[in-house]
């Protein structure tokens, strides 16, 4: 098509993830769309055309972007999936579109248009047992054939494109990383005396670490436990361990028993996206044990509040923490231990951990995620 981006081209774009819940949309997939979709606007020629399909309970406005929602809900898996394949081909008819994007991994079987797909990560492969039978199989069966039929692929971290390589046999030049980005205007340092009354309103105590994701195998709370185990009692800030129940969570709650932690371990439950950078504000170090991340938001919302982290150094997360935080063997508890006695004792790196948390934070932004999604798109088309 030689020239062809010259000229207007028209993009849709699949964002039935895109989340109508109040406050949840910064969390996962929901954020990246919305991410992308605020900024696609200064990212992309004047006179290219968005349209973004969605679920028709999402309430949002985007700049240069026209909303399509579905003729019904599609909050549910199997009503995405419905829609997704049965009714999208349809609903791409006539609309002038040059190309298709899917925003979050899979594509319709019956598709006539150039497509860009984006993986977030590969634990559907990794970690089948996390997703629902429908779900595990939908993505295990479409996400490798949509990969395969696209035109370029995009991954949102250095770990998730070589995984499509080694796991998939994508290209590698096929493949475009567009690292994510956080809200700058959200994710920031807050002032002490607002902090002081977060943490009396929700009886927090002044001193503790804080965790925050899905209660999950795959997020190694076990050994993040028994590390915490083998500091002295009595002197170390209390653990808070923030989310929601996902699977296999017995383990966790069983070792916080074993090692008698009732006490210095906390689990308030899943966090409010909108009360997220209160509580990265609120403790004195965040620590991320994960092995398998496609990026580890979490860890960049944390340095951008200035708190420093200790993170394992598995997957994409020294894509993020390197150079600005803690990077530790997953599944070394005496390391760990090791790290939270500096965490515990060690002023002077603290204060260095939060100032270069928010030096390396600064270096991921929405603008440069979109540019390279554009661009992707860009080379899509010029193929």
């Amino acid at each position: 098509m030689g020239n062809a981006y010259s000229r207007l081209m028209h993009i849709a774009l699949n964002a039935h993830l895109l989340s109508g819940k109040p406050g949840y949309r910064s969390a996962g997939i929901h954020g990246v769309i919305d991410g992308l979709l605020r900024h696609l606007n200064t990212a992309a020629p004047a006179d290219w055309q968005f349209t973004a399909f969605l679920n028709p309970a999402v309430e949002a406005d985007y700049p240069r972007v026209s909303l399509r929602p579905a003729p019904f809900e599609t909050t549910k898996p199997a009503r995405r999936i419905a829609w997704e394949q049965a009714i999208q081909p349809f609903s791409l008819l006539g609309g002038g579109f040059d190309l298709y994007h899917a925003m979050a991994f899979v594509s319709p079987l019956v598709l006539t248009l150039p497509s860009v797909v984006t993986v977030y990560d590969l634990s559907f492969r990794h970690y089948p047992e996390r997703l629902s039978t429908m779900r595990r199989l939908y993505l295990q069966w479409m996400t490798p054939l949509s990969v395969k039929r696209a035109r370029r692929v995009i991954a949102i971290s250095r770990s998730t494109a070589r995984d499509l390589t080694e796991t998939l046999g994508t290209p590698a030049d096929k493949i475009d990383t567009a690292v994510l980005g956080y809200d700058r205007a959200v994710f920031r340092p807050i002032a002490p005396d607002v902090i002081r009354a977060f943490k009396a309103q929700n009886g927090l105590p002044d001193r503790f670490w804080l965790f925050v994701g899905t209660l999950e195998p795959r997020k190694n709370l076990v050994t993040l436990i028994e590390a915490y185990a083998a500091l002295p009692p009595g002197t170390r800030p209390k653990l808070v361990i923030g989310g929601g129940k996902g699977w296999d969570t017995e383990p966790i709650f069983a070792a916080v028993e074993r090692f008698k932690l009732a006490d210095d371990v906390l689990f308030p439950g899943f966090i409010p996206a909108d009360q997220l950078a209160l509580w990265y504000n609120s403790a004195e170090a965040f620590v991320y044990p994960s092995v398998f991340e496609g990026f580890g938001l979490p860890v960049l919302e944390a340095m951008a509040c200035g708190t420093p982290v200790i993170v394992s150094d598995a997957s994409s997360l020294p894509e993020i923490a390197e150079g600005a935080g803690i990077l530790i063997p997953p599944h070394d508890p005496s390391a760990w231990t090791t790290a939270l006695t500096r965490a515990m004792q060690d002023d002077t790196w603290r204060r260095s951990a939060s100032e270069q948390g928010q030096e390396q934070a600064r270096r991921f932004t929405w603008e440069e995620h979109a540019r390279i999604t554009v661009e992707s798109y860009r080379r899509a088309l010029n193929r």
